[in-house]
């Protein structure tokens, strides 16, 4: 069974999306396993984007992450990785396809950030990592 760490981010928080985001991806038949809301710390946020420390998104992507609520899931399911970012669609939600999270949901805020509504794990070593930064036992 593989797991991945979905978060509908503050954008889609504040927007009352996190509903409509879950029931997508129980409707492909995934399983939520772990469920949370809380406000992003930056300490953790720094973990899970470390890869991208130094880079000159980085500071505006750990603000807009850190400027409120948002909703941590760990999604279960057979190929569950690959689905939910075919769910989530392309990071632009501009060039995101109808149908998609993005391609339905989001759009272009002239913002320093892209805020496109959800994160999703993108490979199983990614997913490892990511739920024990949000899902500590």
């Amino acid at each position: 069974m593989e797991r991945t760490l979905v978060i509908v981010k503050p954008d889609g928080y504040r927007r009352g999306l996190t509903g409509e985001v879950l029931r997508r991806i129980e409707a492909k038949g995934y399983t939520l396993a772990a469920l949370k809301v809380e406000t992003p710390d930056r300490e953790r946020l720094a973990a899970h984007y470390a890869e991208h420390q130094g880079k000159p998104f980085y500071e505006p992507l750990i603000d807009f992450m850190s400027s409120g609520p948002a909703t941590f899931a760990v999604v279960e399911g057979h190929r569950c990785i690959e689905g939910f970012r075919s769910l989530a669609g392309a990071t632009d939600p501009t060039a995101a396809l109808p149908g998609t999270i993005r391609g339905d949901l989001g759009r272009e805020w002239g913002e320093k950030v892209q805020a496109n509504i959800v994160h999703g794990s993108d490979s199983p070593e990614s997913a490892e990592r990511e739920i024990g930064i949000w899902f500590k036992a």
